[in-house]
């Protein structure tokens, strides 16, 4: 007999991650992927073509499909015309294009008061005022405007049909209130245009998104009918995966790194370096994204002519530091400090330190650094935790595990399975199929402990942090403020935990 199963997805920017999860047992017993393109503007297309070549190549005649869920990639804008049909190519969250209509907006109107967030140029509503200013007839065009996951779920079910953790990192949708903020869609595009667009229909945390069309199983291979959960954003996704709770902090590495912390209220950071999302349960997600992550020590192998895994291996085996050289890491913009148009540096290059191996270090410390800096931002604003959980695909390697440990000054737990994202929509549809809250599955079947990694507090000083916030300070056009804690400075930090009372 047929065993049954729930399905979830993971569509990235780089790839589509499908994995098959037993809805009785909560055990993996499938995975497959299909690449994308992996460029900052995508369209939609590759996105369906992957999550096909995915489901079929994971699900196989012994499984029998009660449930399936989407993760995406948050922010990037997919604008369709009356006939359903794309009107353009889409604008993906590490395009940083719409920067100078992000900051627009935020001069006409307090975003992180009235959606949690301060914008930069990933978020949506900046990116449907880019397509406002730069091609007016493709709006014109527009009758209905989504997030990639809001998509698929229009290819899967028939209904333009989002979550409030996928919503909230639109701009134009409020954690806190619950609802769409037309009036803010409005400064984007204009009254007309925001009166009329359809926006896509938010579910609550345990809602159905719809079922499988004929069409849609047609293509998967799968029957018609099944419930398709409400799906969600990736980071929300993730947490889900790994089974996050309030009062822990989650570092997740691939071609963005993330920080954030599931917290039971609504946050607002008035500088924009941490984001007030909602999460995937009915509960919040303050967090810190930084465009650049696992790929900037890809690109310095790629360019050293080494493979992914002897890169790291090699950057492992050099002291924190490398000598004295500084990668800022900034090789396409930058969210979190928010330098959207920043390029890279290496600083500190000597004799000495002019070789592959300092490089691969230097690269590493930079994340590593970026990402010290992203919990500070959330420690700034209350959230704070003695440990990190650490996911996504670079969790896998020791040397990406131990850098997050010493530049954080934070011990690192990593947990079962490589693909959290993908896990965590499988346990959506897997709590969809036994009618109960999709935050109680999550907590059942947390994943394993697999490696704890304690920080070793003499390394910490090795990766420059206030070196790096001083750096950061001149790119932005002012000296360090007392306003501003130092990076890796731990006087006046709160004395909070992560939960209800931090916010």
């Amino acid at each position: 007999m047929p065993r049954s199963v729930a399905l979830g997805f993971d569509s990235s920017t780089q790839s589509t991650k499908a994995l098959v999860l037993d809805v009785e047992t909560g055990e993996i017993v499938a995975e497959a992927r299909a690449p994308h393109s992996g460029a900052d503007t995508q369209h939609p297309d590759e996105w369906w073509t992957a999550l096909r070549s995915a489901t079929r190549a994971a699900v196989g005649a012994e499984h029998r499909v009660v449930a399936l869920a989407v993760a995406g990639q948050q922010h990037g804008l997919v604008a369709l015309d009356a006939a359903g049909g794309v009107v353009r190519p889409a604008p993906l969250w590490n395009n940083v294009a719409a920067a100078p209509d992000a900051a627009r907006l935020n001069e006409a109107a307090d975003f992180a008061g009235q959606v949690g967030s301060r914008l930069v140029a990933s978020f949506t509503i900046a990116k449907l005022a880019h397509l406002a200013r730069t091609a007016p007839a493709d709006l014109d065009r527009t009758v209905a405007v989504g997030l990639p996951h809001d998509w698929l779920n229009l290819r899967l079910t028939g209904e333009l049909a989002s979550d409030r953790g996928d919503a909230s990192g639109s701009g134009w949708w409020s954690p806190r209130e619950g609802r769409e903020r037309r009036d803010l869609l409005a400064l984007a595009v204009g009254p007309e245009t925001a009166g009329r667009l359809r926006l896509p229909a938010v579910r609550g945390a345990d809602e159905p998104a719809g079922v499988l069309s004929a069409a849609a199983a047609a293509a998967l291979g799968l029957p018609a009918g099944i419930p398709v959960g409400a799906g969600t954003g990736d980071n929300m996704a993730a947490a889900l995966g790994v089974g996050a709770a309030p009062a822990e902090l989650t570092i997740s590495l691939g071609t963005s790194g993330t920080a954030f912390a599931v917290v039971d209220g609504p946050t607002a950071d008035p500088t924009g370096e941490v984001c007030g999302f909602a999460d995937a349960t009915g509960r919040f997600l303050p967090l810190a994204c930084m465009l650049n992550c696992t790929r900037v020590v890809d690109t310095v192998a790629g360019l050293l002519g080494i493979e992914r895994g002897a890169a790291l291996d090699r950057a492992g085996a050099v002291a924190p530091g490398a000598g004295g050289l500084l990668l800022l890491p900034y090789l396409a913009g930058e969210r979190t400090p928010n330098l959207p148009e920043a390029t890279g540096s290496v600083t500190g290059l000597t004799g000495a330190t002019a070789t592959p191996d300092a490089l691969l270090r230097a690269a590493l410390d930079g994340v590593a650094a970026g990402l010290a800096y992203c919990v500070e931002a959330l420690a700034r604003l209350g959230v704070v935790a003695p440990a990190v959980t650490l996911t996504g695909g670079g969790s896998a390697h020791p040397a990406w595990r131990q850098a997050i440990a010493d530049a954080t000054g934070l011990p690192v737990t990593v947990r079962e399975g490589g693909e959290h994202a993908a896990r965590g929509a499988a346990l959506q549809a897997a709590a969809l199929a036994h009618g109960e809250p999709v935050a109680d599955v999550a907590a059942r079947w947390r994943p394993a402990v697999t490696a704890e990694v304690a920080p070793r507090p003499q390394a910490r000083p090795a990766f420059a942090l206030d070196e790096r916030r001083r750096l950061i300070a001149e790119r932005v056009g002012h000296g360090p403020s007392e306003a501003v804690p130092t990076l890796g400075s731990e006087q006046g930090r709160p004395s909070v935990t992560v939960g209800a009372d931090a916010v």
